[in-house]
Parts: structure tokens; sequence; C-alpha cells
């Protein structure tokens, strides 16, 4: 009896540190990563082979997004009925081969369809495993939110460092089927390990509905102020080392490979430094390091000092995603997959949709005014990171 009781009355200990779950939603995390981070290099001979101008290639990343924003719910709604190992396992699967289509479309229409897709699936497979995540992470009792995205971020530098030297000595058609195979191998490994989760039917009438509190609204603010500068630097940092700082191919890749990898490095640290200092200290620092990062892009007058920027600003941006992420799916007295779906649906709506806008913005002003100008958002996500405490509810803090 004393044994249940000391059952019931304490707090379950933390799962160790690597569980077979983690693996598997890290691995999904990673794949879904490096086919992004090879699109970046493929972006200039996506637009050569449609003969797209800056402001048509805006409209296509315009697409890109609006496929994010119509699936993204359908697979939230989705994960209330099945859970989320089933809308991933589907999503992952269907999303692998739109890398493949969008490289082998000859015109406009085919490519605005292709894109659609890819990133619509995008979109869809990353609110699945985000959501998954958010499960792995209550279970688990330990925050895994970073070290998630570290692993995205792990995988966006390994498609975009080897993106261009692959696509020179395999052609852009051999290489995306590399990447397909690679991918394909990945999904393979992870599929057996990924967590199980029971499906939320009671979430399924209030999805029909947005929430009416202004708390998960609030926190998608966030996600979007943050996701906005990874989505610039992501679809226009090549084309601003290249077009305004006069580097070469090679060079303009190094600019999301240099933001990935410190975003990288300071995501597998973040999980650490949460727990630590808690989420609302740690969204705080990451704020003003983007802030200075961003800054000093912007300013360049030389590569090197672009990609320090670029570099800084992944330190900056790295842990507030996740942070804001594991705060939408933990806000009180709301399911968890309504709470996500408008944080997921805001925030990668910065990073799918926004940048679309930068095009337009670039051809009347310049990319270094815009990387100089995002930094105002950031200041409105220190206003409101307060609401980060929320975060903390996952791992019992």
């Amino acid at each position: 009896m004393n044994d249940i009781s000391q059952t019931i009355t304490s707090p379950a200990a933390p799962a160790p540190i690597v569980t077979r779950e983690r693996a598997a939603v890290a691995l999904l995390f990673f794949l879904n990563g490096l086919v992004i981070g090879a699109w970046a290099p493929k972006i200039p001979f996506f637009s050569q082979a449609l003969g797209l101008s800056e402001l048509m290639l805006g409209v296509m990343i315009f697409v890109f997004g609006v496929g994010s924003l119509v699936l993204m719910p359908i697979a939230g709604m989705q994960i209330a009925r099945y859970g989320s190992r089933r809308v991933v396992e589907i999503t992952t699967l269907l999303f692998i081969p739109t890398i493949v289509l969008v490289t082998l479309v000859d015109n406009i229409w085919t490519g605005a369809v292709a894109i659609f897709l890819f990133g619509g699936l995008t979109g869809a497979m990353d609110v699945a495993m985000n959501a998954n995540a958010v499960e792995v992470e209550r279970n688990m009792r330990r925050s895994i939110m970073s070290s998630c995205h570290a692993f995205w971020s792990l995988g966006g530098l390994c498609g975009a460092a080897t993106g261009g030297f692959l696509i020179a000595s395999l052609g852009v058609t051999g290489h995306v089927l590399l990447l397909a195979a690679v991918c394909v191998v990945l999904f393979l490994v992870a599929r057996p390990m990924i967590l199980a989760d029971a499906p939320h039917p009671s979430d399924e009438p209030v999805k029909a509905k947005l929430p009416m509190t202004p708390l998960p609204w609030l926190i998608g603010t966030i996600a979007l102020f943050c996701m906005i500068p990874e989505g610039t630097v992501l679809d226009w940092s090549a084309l601003y080392l290249r077009n305004e700082l006069n580097a070469s191919t090679e060079m303009s890749g190094f600019a999301f490979a240099a933001f990935s990898f410190t975003m990288a490095v300071c995501r597998f640290a973040g999980d650490f430094v949460r727990d630590r200092f808690g989420a609302v200290n740690t969204l705080r620092f990451c704020g003003v390091a983007a802030i200075i990062g961003l800054v000093i892009a912007g300013q360049s007058s030389n590569v090197t000092l672009a990609l320090i920027g670029f570099a800084i600003t992944g330190i900056g941006i790295s842990n507030m995603v996740p942070i804001a992420f594991s705060a939408g799916g933990n806000i009180p007295g709301l399911a968890p997959g309504v709470g996500l779906s408008v944080v997921t649906t805001m925030g990668y709506s910065g990073i799918l949709f926004a940048p679309s806008l930068i095009g337009f913005i670039a051809e009347y002003t310049s990319l270094s005014t815009v990387y100089t100008a995002i930094p105002s958002l950031l200041i409105v996500v220190l206003a409101l990171s307060g609401l980060a405490r929320h975060a903390d509810r996952s791992t019992g803090h």
C-alpha cells in the first residue's frame, strides 16, 4: 500500500536521455531538414530552369507557402483523429517524392503545382513530427524539442553544404535522386521506433472552429516573428551574397550553412539551457543575439562579415521556435492539438509565406535593407517573452 501511495503522490522520474521514440522523431526532423537544406542551393537552378525573375521567384515561394497553409490544418485534424504516428508516416512518404517533382518541372504551371505540393507536404509533415515530439517530450518528462529542431538544422546544414558540390558532380537530377534514396532509408530506420500516441477524438470538434482565447494566438505571433527571419535566410541569403556582395556560386550557399551550423549546435545545447535557466530567460537571450546577428549581416560590406552575422543569427533563432512550439502544446485549459496547430500554422507561415513578400520588397529596396529591418519583429518577441513560461509545463517545472 505504501508503494502504491508513493507512486500516486510522487512525480514520475524523467526517462533516460536517449530512447527509441526520441531517436525516431530526431531522424524525422533530420530528414525534413535535409530536404529543405538541399532545396536552398537548388533555388537558383529552379529559377533559371523556369526563367523566373526575382519577382516571379517571390510568387513561386508564395505558392510554396500557400500549399503549407492549406495542408497544415488538415494534418492537425488527422492527428486528432488518428494520432501523430500514422499522420507522420503518411506525410513523410508523400513528402519525399516532391523534391524530385520540383526538379523535373520545365514550365511555370507545372512548377507552380509541384512547389504547391512540396510546400504543402513540408508543412503537413512538420505539424505531424512536432506533434509527435510534444508527445515524446511529455512522456519522457524532459525537454527534447530544441534537440529535435537541432536535428532539423543539422539536416539543413548537410543538405545546404553538400548540395552545390553534388549538383556539380552528379547534375541536378542525379543529386535529387540520391537525396530521395537517402531519405527513404532514413524513414525505414525511424518507422519502427516512432511513438504510437493515442488519437485525440475530443480535439476534432474543436478543430472545426478557432480557439477564442488569445493565448495561442499570442504564442503563435512569437513563432511567426521568429520564423520570418529564418525563412528569409533560407530563401534569400544565397542571392544576397551573390548579387549584393559579389560572392561566387559556391560561397553563396554557405550563408545558410553558417546559419544552420550555429543553429544546430545551440539547439543541441538548448534543452539543457532551458532546463537550467527556464524558457523565458532562454528566449530573451536568443532574441537579443538574433537582433545583433541580423544587423551585422544586413550592414556587411563583405562576404566574411555577412557569414559571421548569419552565424550569430543562427545562435539567436536556434531555441526560440522550439520554445514557442512547446508552449503552444502545453497551454492550460486547451487541447494540445488545438494550441499546437495554431502556433505551428502561424509559425510556418513566417518561414514559408513571408519570404515571398521579401521578393517584392527587394525589387524596390535591397536585401541589405531587408536584413537590417527584420530585427524590429524580434523586439515584439521580446515584449511577449513572458508567455514562454508555458513551455516549462511539459517537463513538470
